[in-house]
Formats: C-alpha cells, sequence, structure tokens
C-alpha cells in the first residue's frame, strides 16, 4: 500500500503534457520578443532564461542552445501557418491551393515582425553564422521542401505542362511571393497599401501561373 500511495504521489507531481506545452510556447514567446526587442547576437540565454522563469539548462536540454532555441521559434510560428495548409493532402485544383498558400504567406513574410526579425538576420549573419544557418533552417528551407513534396504529387504534376522544371518551382513560387519585398527591407517603416500590394500579388501569381500551366482550351 506504501509503495503504492508513493507512486500515486509521485505521478501527481509530474507536470501534465498540456502544462509543459503550454511553458514550452510561452519560452518561445518571450525568446521571439527578445530577439526582436535586443537583436539575436546581444539576447544571452540568461536573459530569456530569466525572462521566461526557467533555467538555462531547460533552454539547452529542449533546444540545445541559442540557435536551436531561434529555430524552434520560426519552427512555431510556421506551424501555427501551416496548419490551415494541408498542401500535401488538399485535393482541390492546384491554382486553389497556391492562391490560398501565396496570399497567406505574403500576410506573414510581409508582416512587421517578420520585417523586422529578416532585417536583424541581414545585419548579424556576416559576423554570426550560427544565425543565417538557424534561419534557413527554421523558415525558408522548411518551406520549400514543403512546396517541393506539394509539387511532386502525381496529381499535382498532372496539372502542369509537362516541360515544368519542377525542382525550380519552389524557389519560383517563392520568388513571385515575395515580390519587391526585399527593397522594404532597406527602406523606413511605412504603411502598406494592402488594396495594392494585393493586386500586385495577384498579378505576379498571374505570371506564375502562365509559367507552368498548359494554355487553357
Amino acid at each position: 500500500m506504501h509503495d503504492a500511495a508513493e507512486c500515486a504521489g509521485k505521478a501527481a507531481g509530474r507536470p501534465k503534457a498540456a502544462d509543459v506545452e503550454a511553458r514550452t510556447q510561452e519560452l518561445l514567446q518571450v525568446a521571439g520578443t527578445l530577439f526582436l526587442a535586443n537583436g539575436y547576437t546581444k539576447t544571452s540565454l540568461e536573459a530569456i532564461a530569466r525572462a521566461a522563469h526557467v533555467a538555462v539548462r531547460t533552454i539547452y536540454v529542449k533546444f540545445g542552445g541559442k540557435a536551436g532555441l531561434l529555430a524552434a521559434v520560426l519552427a512555431a510560428k510556421r506551424h501555427r501557418f501551416f496548419r490551415s495548409q494541408p498542401m500535401e493532402t488538399d485535393t482541390r485544383p492546384l491554382r486553389e491551393i497556391i492562391d490560398d498558400f501565396a496570399h497567406q504567406m505574403y500576410a506573414l513574410i510581409s508582416s512587421q515582425e517578420a520585417i523586422a526579425l529578416q532585417r536583424i538576420v541581414l545585419a548579424e549573419a556576416p559576423t554570426n553564422p550560427e544565425l543565417a544557418e538557424a534561419f534557413w533552417n527554421g523558415g525558408p528551407r522548411k518551406t520549400r521542401e514543403l512546396l517541393m513534396r506539394f509539387f511532386s504529387r502525381p496529381d499535382i504534376r498532372a496539372q502542369m505542362r509537362p516541360d515544368v522544371p519542377v525542382d525550380l518551382l519552389p524557389c519560383h513560387l517563392m520568388a513571385t511571393i515575395t515580390g519587391e519585398l526585399f527593397m522594404n527591407l532597406m527602406r523606413p517603416p511605412h504603411v502598406v497599401d494592402m488594396e495594392k500590394a494585393k493586386r500586385d500579388l495577384e498579378g505576379r501569381m498571374d505570371l506564375f501561373y502562365h509559367s507552368i500551366l498548359p494554355p487553357r482550351q
């Protein structure tokens, strides 16, 4: 009886999975906020740990260090976005799937938070290679891998012209979506005309479809 009660007590003392996940998400939120406020290089794990009320060792155990933590911050943002983008199983026509992806992706990468992070990466990456690698692995690389799997689906491939080089499509699509966004990284913050941005995106997407889809009969 004593052993059973002791085991029950230990079990009751263990944090629930939901609580662990909530604390992890809070840590990622705190880390993301501090990276944006202070830059990647000047944000220490000690500062993140203090703000998130965790031990530095916890960050190392969960993420392997600061680069792994940044990758996890980016992965969490991707996960929230792609939960509504089941591209590997979506059975709608190619154009409908890509239209949804393009508009949501543009909204994601053109947000003030995303632009601020990209400015940090551009400024600090030359002297901090781990930052560039963590950013690439946590965001762009995973997105391109997802798009490659999508465009390689036999049913999707069958909707495109047979001479389209599928391996080039992920970069082609992302460049189409991005447009002149890179130039905005070098400009002062400004109010974006969202209606014009939407029209411009739709115009670029028409050119994208023209380059990959067979002529309409």
